[in-house]
């Protein structure tokens, strides 16, 4: 067939119809046009974006549409698809592909992994960075900042010299010695101190009153039989013919030394003296005749109401009497106390 020229409008230049109304069969229907759409967008959405697709997009096919037998005959051009149809008469051009017009894309959801991704690099990059400088930085010594630290380290250091005089090196050192003790001295130390107290202790309650050791005589004690058994374990009678170490025994003793009787045959016994226990002392001087009274004189006897006597040794003259005893708290030992005058009354020596 030869080739036929065509104008602007697409008719030919003749002109002749470039379609015939009766001929249906050439064109495409409504329902294959949606069908190659759908298809096309199918094929698209599928595809990626970056890929450089070309497709060829044919040339505008008429399209005759039905009029009614008095019309007149009209050229009809369907839309373009994305459906490739070839054709014949036309050739091929490539073109950049094109979304039809009734199909939009949905948008893309925003990237919030890739945000977070770039937080953590900012983070990470600086403080990695940060761990390898800073030690290189303390190392590097400037000589301007610790010009001033090191000036100060060597005016201490030499505050420190001192001049040493040579008399200190001619100090020599000294070891005192020792020597070891045997078990025989500490027993003879330790002895010689238990006496020395023992002593001490019995000059102390002579003098105050108080329990004086039995075994040791006391300072002052002139008794002769300070030592003998007393009547409690076991004993007997003295020389007087009083039990030994009773508070009565000893005034007896008393008495005959200051006659000037010092042994057998005695002044004074439980005979002519008084008899029987410090109760009966009192009686036996009223009875004889023998001075008594509420004035202390030295050597006479310091009578109390509660069976017992003493001997006066000396006046202070400030209303107290100094008295030397023995037993007077049933320990059989003897005592010196002070006390006041009024707490006895005095048996005057007999004549």
């Amino acid at each position: 067939m030869p080739p036929v020229d065509l104008n602007e409008e697409g008719e030919r230049a003749d002109g002749a119809s470039t379609t015939s109304v009766g001929d249906t069969s050439a064109f495409p229907t409504r329902r294959s046009l949606r069908e190659a759409a759908q298809r096309a967008a199918a094929a698209s959405a599928s595809s990626s974006a970056a890929d450089d697709a070309v497709a060829v997009i044919p040339a505008a096919t008429p399209v005759a549409e039905k009029h009614e037998p008095e019309a007149s005959v009209a050229v009809s051009v369907a839309e373009p698809v994305l459906d490739v149809v070839p054709v014949a008469a036309a050739p091929a051009v490539p073109v950049a592909p094109r979304p039809s017009r009734g199909l939009r894309l949905p948008p893309a959801p925003p990237r919030t992994g890739s945000r977070r991704r770039v937080a953590a690099t900012l983070l990470i990059v600086p403080a990695l960075v940060g761990t390898l400088a800073l030690p290189a930085y303390a190392a590097v010594k400037d000589d301007v900042d610790f010009a001033s630290s090191e000036q100060f380290s060597l005016s201490v250091a030499d505050a420190q010299d001192i001049d040493v005089s040579g008399l200190a090196t001619e100090a020599t050192v000294s070891r005192d010695t020792y020597t070891a003790v045997s078990a025989a001295e500490i027993e003879e130390a330790t002895a010689l101190a238990e006496q020395a107290a023992r002593e001490q202790a019995a000059r102390e309650a002579a003098e105050s009153g108080q329990f004086a050791q039995v075994g040791v005589q006391a300072e002052g004690d002139d008794y002769p039989w300070w030592n003998e058994t007393p009547d409690d374990f076991g004993g007997g009678l003295s020389p007087l013919r009083y039990y030994y170490r009773e508070c009565v025994d000893f005034v007896a003793w008393r008495l005959n030394r200051d006659a000037g009787v010092t042994s057998a045959p005695w002044k004074w016994d439980w005979s002519n003296l008084a008899s029987g226990s410090a109760y009966a002392w009192a009686d036996a001087w009223y009875s004889k005749g023998w001075p008594v009274s509420s004035d202390p004189v030295v050597g006479a006897v310091a009578w109390f109401n509660y069976n017992h006597v003493a001997y006066v040794q000396s006046i202070p003259g400030d209303g107290t009497v100094v008295i030397e005893e023995y037993n007077q708290n049933s320990d059989h030992s003897y005592h010196r106390r002070t006390i006041p005058i009024g707490e006895a009354i005095y048996l005057y020596p007999p004549a």
